[in-house]
């Protein structure tokens, strides 16, 4: 519904009430007020936020159009959104607070949800040998993001969006695939324009690549902290615990995965094998 629409309706309404009530007062006086008061409720998902980037100092009068412009970031605070998800009850039964090893009846491993794989189970070792003391007992908590750009082409013109997800390890599989609330979008990353004849130009190309990190880092700054000191969150079950963040995982595409190692297309993102012999020798990729 457009925004004149929506004063139309609420004009409507605040004559309404004035026929039967009297007086000169509406609950809701245009289509701002109702967003604002939208926007002020506190209860419920995290609420969205936005930011501009800075545009870089001492550019020329000739700098190209899309360094001289700033650039909005819509996001949401990763540390509510997982208290969000680690408050759900809904998940009491779908929730793993610590890693474990699952075996079969023949004694064979079996490995399914995160919390089962080594990734789980060594990081979370990792973490108290780096920390020590200060983390015995705490809950790992692996962060899961992912992100895709899209394209949304109904009656919008082909406009491009670049979402970012987040997830948390300690849920099961089924969780995550049949729960609403299991995958949570936490952003919308910048998307830089420019005309076509950048599209090979190297400034540009490292430009959407730095972009692309500082957005994510901006992101997930409130974070930091948690990722070395324990916070303490409700859980699942209704028990507090002691919290420990770890950024685990990151589920992208190849065109994604070229982002976020800072490669060039065609090139391996794990290791530093020839494009032309990728399954050649490498060095593996820090």
């Amino acid at each position: 519904m457009s925004q004149k629409d929506v004063d139309n309706l609420l004009d409507i309404w605040y004559l309404d009430i004035q026929t039967r009530f009297g007086g000169d007062c509406a609950p809701l006086s245009n289509h701002r007020h109702l967003l604002e008061t939208i926007d002020a409720i506190k209860e419920g998902s995290a609420p969205w936020w936005c930011y501009e980037t800075a545009i870089e100092e001492g550019l020329g009068d000739n700098a190209p159009e899309w360094k001289k412009s700033s650039y909005q970031v819509w996001y949401r605070d990763p540390d509510t959104v997982i208290s969000n998800i680690l408050a759900n009850q809904d998940f009491s039964s779908e929730f793993d607070a610590a890693p474990y090893i699952h075996t079969s009846k023949d004694r064979k491993r079996r490995v399914s949800d995160f919390m089962s794989g080594n990734f789980a189970y060594r990081h979370a070792n990792m973490i108290l040998d780096e920390s020590g003391d200060s983390v015995d007992g705490a809950m790992y908590c692996p962060i899961i993001i992912g992100a895709d750009k899209t394209t949304v082409s109904v009656a919008t013109g082909h406009v491009e969006y670049h979402p970012l997800y987040l997830s948390i390890g300690n849920l099961r599989n089924g969780a995550r695939r049949g729960h609403h609330n299991g995958v949570i979008p936490v952003g919308f990353l910048a998307i830089p324009k420019a005309d076509r004849k950048y599209d090979k130009d190297s400034s540009y190309r490292v430009f959407k690549k730095q972009l692309y990190h500082a957005c994510i880092t901006a992101i997930f700054m409130s974070i930091e902290a948690a990722m070395r000191d324990p916070v303490i969150r409700i859980c699942p079950d209704g028990y507090y615990r002691r919290i420990i963040y770890d950024l685990a995982a990151f589920i992208a595409d190849y065109p994604e995965q070229v982002y976020l190692a800072g490669i060039m297309q065609g090139w391996c993102c794990k290791c530093t094998a020839r494009n032309n012999n990728l399954d050649g020798d490498g060095e593996p990729r820090t």
